[in-house]
């Protein structure tokens, strides 16, 4: 397969994503011709170092058709002297029958845009996420005759529909997920073979281990409080509602206060939430955060809690990378039996695990973990372990640069 590889990615570059630029960094490092096509352009304040690093030129699609006319309207006319536009205009009119939405309009046009517009030498087409993303490929792969494969995670996974996930993996050329809840669940969906299952993994030359002990806290220091940490976007099924929630029915006594890094829509909600619940004095927002920033509050906190749930809609998280980032800097974790969070924390050896939703019991648990300083420590040093042996980026990458016809 060697040649260029156009990656098909929601948004780029994002903060919450570095999985993908992790990803992408590596390839090009194994010699991997890549070409970033992005169907949003990026909205963070910042950007990660590892951003810096790739070198793929990066084209951005109209957004929306209507702001960019002329670029959809030239890419429409070269496809209609293709024979191929018969074809890819049925399956996109088929699939608008069963979701008719302005999304299923927009995703046909970038794809009208992108065959025309492909960079040359581009012989493969990789879809970074299920839904909106492999859309846009597989219509393009329709116009274009070019092979195209994905790289599937969560949301996309458990809120796409059945119909969908069937004629994606059908026509795709191999897919990848990174859990086994994910290849589980889609290899029920494709042909014999199609799905395999290759996790991120963390760099560690991204999150080197820093040689600091932590102070032994145990909430019973008003000036010198546990810190509890979390990363993550606040959506619903992060959970952050219910870890509030927890976090009020603490004893009063106890001496902890909370940070939380991300950005999302129900921040507001959040903040109001623990201001009614009089957490005010003990929660810190700091909003999304570069690499370098994230990196220390790991290592300067005590305890990270993450309590993913499944959200109304069926979303929920695959392998939060956020936990395999707060193990490598041997920082004990406390998360929810969800998904494939199991496959990377054992419960009780390499982190504590409580059952999604169960307030009662998350509080317990923090309040468990508040006063046991050594509980954390132990448990820090097995997850640190368990990321570095198990959970390394190089595996991941290996698996994928075969797939891209790369030697390992």
């Amino acid at each position: 397969m060697l040649g260029t590889v156009a990656f098909i990615l929601k948004g780029y570059p994002r903060l919450s994503e570095t999985f993908i630029a992790q990803e992408i960094l590596a390839l090009e490092e194994r010699g991997l011709d890549i070409a970033i096509v992005s169907l949003r352009h990026p909205t963070d304040p910042h950007v990660h170092p590892i951003h810096a690093r790739i070198k793929a030129p990066v084209t951005y699609l109209p957004e929306y058709l209507w702001r960019e006319p002329l670029r959809v309207w030239r890419g429409w006319r070269a496809a209609r002297r293709n024979p191929r536009y018969r074809a890819a205009r049925w399956a996109w009119l088929r699939d608008l029958a069963r979701d008719l939405s302005p999304n299923r309009v927009r995703r046909f046009g970038q794809a009208l845009v992108l065959a025309r517009e492909l960079p040359p030498g581009v012989n493969h087409l990789h879809a970074h996420f299920l839904h909106t993303p492999a859309s846009v490929a597989r219509y393009t792969s329709l116009l274009t005759g070019l092979p195209w494969s994905c790289s599937a995670h969560a949301k996309d996974i458990w809120t796409s529909p059945t119909w969908e996930k069937a004629e994606k993996l059908a026509e795709c050329r191999w897919l990848v997920t990174c859990t086994a809840a994910g290849r589980d669940h889609l290899a029920q969906l494709a042909p014999p073979g199609r799905v395999e299952l290759a996790y991120h993994g963390l760099d560690p030359g991204r999150f080197p281990a820093a040689e600091r002990v932590r102070p032994p806290r145990d909430g019973a220091a008003a000036d010198d409080p546990v810190t509890i940490l979390s990363v993550g976007r606040a959506v619903a099924k992060k959970g952050y509602d219910d870890l509030l929630a927890a976090l009020a029915t603490l004893p009063r006594e106890v001496n902890w206060r909370f940070v939380h890094i991300g950005d999302g829509p129900l921040l507001a909600a959040l903040r109001r939430q623990a201001r009614a619940a009089g957490l005010d004095g003990r929660v810190q927002w700091l909003r999304a955060q570069p690499e370098d920033v994230v990196l220390e509050h790991y290592r300067a906190s005590d305890l990270f809690v993450l309590a993913s749930r499944v959200a109304n809609d069926g979303d929920r998280d695959g392998l939060p990378n956020v936990l395999m980032e707060a193990q490598s800097q041997g920082l004990a974790v406390l998360a929810t039996r969800l998904s494939a969070i199991p496959e990377l924390i054992d419960d009780g050896v390499t982190g504590c695990l409580v059952a999604p939703r169960d307030r009662a019991a998350l509080s317990a648990a923090l309040a468990a973990l508040i006063a046991d300083p050594a509980l954390r420590a132990r448990l820090g040093r097995a997850g640190q372990e368990r990321v570095r042996e198990s959970f390394s980026m190089s595996r991941g990458s290996s698996q994928l640069a075969a797939k891209f016809g790369l030697a390992r």
